[in-house]
């Protein structure tokens, strides 16, 4: 599955979740805004941290949402690989094997916003 398709997936479950469980999802939502909307960080080094807690969590979903996000923040394929070794730094062998789907993400975000 390519991290588009994962980034659809996930906004369908957001779409279908908006209609079955509207209060606890647009807490989330809302919660996620506020964290986001916190001007400490720049938007690129907060999708930096997103990206390696989400190769530590283990996450392709998440890996995909944030590396698309880092490049559309500015972040260069340097940066976020530099991220995903901090992940795998702190998280071990584990981390080290979802640095395939992060390098996926890359490649595939970056041949995007290069063409798009």
């Amino acid at each position: 599955m390519s991290a588009k398709e994962q980034i659809q997936e996930v906004e369908q479950l957001t779409e279908g979740l908006k209609g079955q469980y509207p209060a606890e999802i647009n807490s989330f939502l809302g919660f996620m805004g506020k964290a986001e909307g916190n001007p400490a960080l720049s938007k690129a080094q907060k999708e930096l941290i997103n990206v390696a807690l989400s190769v530590a969590a283990q996450c392709e979903w998440c890996i995909a949402l944030h590396v698309r996000s880092a490049i559309k923040a500015g972040a260069s394929r340097d940066e976020i690989m530099s991220a995903g070794f901090q992940a795998v730094l702190m998280h071990g062998g584990p981390a080290l094997m979802y640095l395939v789907p992060l390098t996926k993400a890359i490649d595939e975000f970056l041949a995007e916003e290069q063409h798009g």
